[in-house]
């Protein structure tokens, strides 16, 4: 049989431990292994992205943007990937077209290499400017469209075809699936990998999550269908709601004609650290670092790390006991609003509408506002258009109805208005990484720049 090696991309710097410790990792406890990662040949490393961004000025006191630049010295041999959201780029929100080109650029010029771009609704208008400025960017970084995975009546593995043809058109050097909650089964992934292999040219890379119990088992058979890459976490942050393992999948596949050509042996030192910083981490947060696989995740779809917030909000109140009612309304809360995937932010957004039907014992009693904005199309087309009598009785008249996402997005901010504000705030000739910060956290971000006399 002919040789097809399979690569990895490693995730044990930025989805591993954001799906296990809640992004807590700091770059301190990443920087004594970053050069025996940088050797060990992976086809990425995923250290960017994701909620980071928000987690470093948050909670770690650290600057993503010199967290980037620290990575970058040390990993001159494996690419640094980053997973970004679209015209959402890091943030909640939408952000004017001007804002996500500099937030691009600027990401490539601090050592971004592979750029993930991802919408959770998969609509095209919202992927359009962060995948044309990434293939702009004069460090010609691969640029890797995704398919956000999800099953409702209105997905099937043909319209996941569909919107691979549109990002090859669109010029992506790769498509991600992306299954962000483990529902990929593994002979659907199957199907669904040999009919993207024969439907675009560009390689094929799986993202699963451990969550349904399926992963392994998903990454064996899309292997053998053809994928070219596959998302793994090393040991200690593998599997639960985390990537299948690395040192399993390398195993897996040695002697075979998919050999990924890694040593499983050159891995053990590394495993070691980022066991001992599991620990740290989990004691020094108060985290339980640990989840059981939940195969009824295919029936809530709640990707992993959204679950634990959504526990805890439920047991401030007292209502606990309210756990399953909860697990219960996700699906109708999505049916209503269009069977969107729910990936961050639509998965924070339905998570939060379920949760305040069973907390104030009535249905849309309370209505938040973005889940208003999602429903009315404010995050761009939900795969069912939603009904107009469900639009009428959660308060959203016909004319607050968006039809053309990328008008609204023209009205947000530019660059040199959030440059304007932060000089009125007192920070007087902010970096440009500063302004960006600003752009998608300006709380949070002005919080950090007080506390590190910046302004």
């Amino acid at each position: 049989m002919e040789k097809k090696p399979v690569k990895i991309t490693e995730t044990i710097l930025r989805d591993a431990h954001q799906s296990l410790c809640a992004t807590r990792m700091r770059i301190a406890q990443m920087v004594p292994q970053l050069e025996a990662l940088d050797n060990v040949g992976y086809n990425a490393l995923e250290a960017w992205g994701g909620a980071t961004f928000d987690t470093c000025l948050r909670f770690l006191g650290e600057d993503p943007w010199e967290r980037l630049d620290t990575l970058k010295a040390h990993l001159k041999k494996t690419p640094i990937q980053m997973l970004l959201r679209g015209q959402n780029l890091l943030g909640y929100n939408h952000y004017n077209d001007d804002v996500v080109r500099a937030f691009v650029r600027k990401a490539s010029e601090h050592g971004v290499r592979v750029f993930r771009i991802f919408d959770a609704l998969n609509d095209i208008t919202n992927l359009t400017t962060s995948i044309d400025e990434a293939l702009k960017c004069k460090e010609h970084p691969h640029v890797q469209g995704c398919l956000v995975y999800t099953v409702s009546p209105f997905h099937t593995n043909e319209t996941f075809v569909e919107l691979a043809k549109k990002l090859e058109e669109m010029g992506c050097h790769s498509v991600c699936i992306k299954d962000m909650s483990g529902l990929l089964k593994p002979y659907v992934a199957e199907d669904l990998v040999k009919k993207l292999k024969a439907a675009v040219k560009i390689p094929i890379e799986l993202h699963t999550h451990y969550t349904s119990g399926f992963g392994s088992m998903t990454y064996m058979k899309a292997v053998e269908a053809g994928v070219d890459i596959i998302d793994c976490a090393l040991a200690p942050f593998a599997n639960d709601t985390s990537q299948p393992c690395t040192e399993t999948m390398i195993e897996t596949f040695a002697d075979t004609p998919y050999d990924t050509g890694l040593s499983r042996k050159a891995l053990i030192p590394i495993s070691k650290h980022f066991a001992e910083v599991k620990a740290e981490l989990i004691k020094e947060f108060n985290l339980k670092g640990y989840f059981d696989v939940n195969p009824n995740v295919l029936d809530f779809q709640i990707p992993g790390g959204m679950l634990s917030n959504l526990v805890n909000q439920l047991k401030e109140q007292g209502m606990e006991d309210k756990y399953q009612d909860l697990l219960d309304e996700m699906p109708r809360v999505r049916a209503d609003v269009g069977y969107p995937p729910l990936v961050t932010p639509s998965s924070q957004i339905v998570g939060t509408m379920a949760t305040f039907n069973v907390m104030m014992g009535q249905r849309y009693k309370m209505v938040p506002k973005e889940f208003k904005d999602l429903a009315r199309g404010k995050f761009g087309h939900t795969p069912k258009a939603v009904e107009h009598d469900f639009l009428h009785s959660i308060g959203i008249k016909d004319e607050d109805i968006i039809v053309d996402i990328s008008k609204e997005d023209a009205k947000e901010n530019t660059v040199a208005q959030f440059r304007d504000e932060l000089a009125k705030e007192g920070y007087a000739n902010p970096t440009d990484e500063d302004v960006l910060s600003f752009a998608l956290f300006p709380e949070i971000a002005k919080e950090f720049f007080v506390a590190k006399g910046r302004m």
